[in-house]
C-alpha cells in the first residue's frame, strides 16, 4: 500500500522526531517534498538507534551515506544518510556538518550495511569515521594521493600510472602535462541571429553570432 505524504505531515513527523531525540537533532526542513534533519556529529549513533527501533518511526533501511563538500565553510564537509522505513513508506536524510580534520561517529553498530558507504566516503572525500572496523580506501588504489571528490581536487590528479618495461611493474609518477595549451576558436559561425528573432524572447547573442556579420 502506497501512502501519501503531504509536506505538513513531513513537518509533523520532522518536529516528532526533534522532539524525541534528545537534542540529537538540531533543526529540520521540509523541501520538494522530502524532510531533512540537521543533526550533530556526536550524536549520530543515539539518532540512528532511534530512528531504527522507535515503532513509530521504523527507518531501519541505510540506503547510502555521502559527503557534500564546502571548501570556505568552517565545517567543510555536510555527511549525508539517507534512510527509509519500509513499514511507514517514508524516507528521511539526515545532514550532520564536520570539519576537514574531525572524526564522525561510525554507525555500523547500528547498520552493518554502512561499511562499504563510509569508506567510500573516506576515500573521495577524507572524512574519517571514528569506530570503523576497516576503514581504508575502496575504489582508488591504496597508494592514492588525495581525495577526488573535494572541490580543490585537481581534474588531472597529482600522479600518473603506467607500465614500466624495465621494471616490468606498473610505476607511479608525478602528472606531466607536456603538451602546451592552446587557444581553440569554439565560436561557430553557422549560427547567425536566429535566435534572436522577434518574439523569442532570447535577450543574448549566443558565442559564435557575432560571425556571421549580423
Amino acid at each position: 500500500m502506497i501512502y501519501a505524504v503531504s509536506d505538513q505531515d513531513l513537518a509533523e513527523l520532522g518536529q516528532r522526531i526533534q522532539t524525541g531525540s534528545g537534542g540529537a537533532v538540531t533543526a529540520f526542513q521540509v523541501a520538494y517534498g522530502e524532510l531533512n534533519l540537521e543533526a550533530v556529529a556526536h550524536r549520530i549513533v543515539d539518532l540512528l538507534t532511534h530512528l531504527r527501533d522507535d515503532a513509530d518511526l521504523r527507518f531501519r533501511q541505510l540506503i547510502d551515506i555521502t559527503c557534500v563538500d564546502y571548501p570556505d565553510r568552517a565545517q567543510r564537509f555536510d555527511v549525508v544518510y539517507h534512510l527509509l522505513s519500509h513499514a511507514r513508506n517514508r524516507r528521511v536524510r539526515i545532514k550532520v556538518p564536520t570539519g576537514e580534520d574531525a572524526a564522525v561517529p561510525s554507525i555500523v553498530t547500528v547498520h552493518p550495511c554502512a561499511d562499504w558507504f563510509e569508506r567510500e566516503a573516506f576515500d573521495m572525500f577524507g572524512v574519517v569515521f571514528d569506530g570503523h572496523p576497516d576503514l581504508r580506501r575502496l575504489l582508488t588504489d591504496y597508494g592514492f594521493t588525495g581525495h577526488p571528490l573535494r572541490k580543490d581536487f585537481p581534474m588531472t590528479g597529482y600522479v600518473e600510472v603506467r607500465y614500466d618495461e624495465q621494471q616490468k611493474r606498473v610505476v607511479y609518477e608525478p602528472v606531466k602535462l607536456p603538451q602546451e595549451f592552446r587557444q581553440f576558436d569554439f565560436l561557430s559561425p553557422w549560427e547567425g541571429d536566429r535566435r534572436q528573432m522577434p518574439g523569442q524572447g532570447y535577450p543574448y547573442v549566443l558565442p559564435g553570432d557575432e560571425k556571421a556579420g549580423g
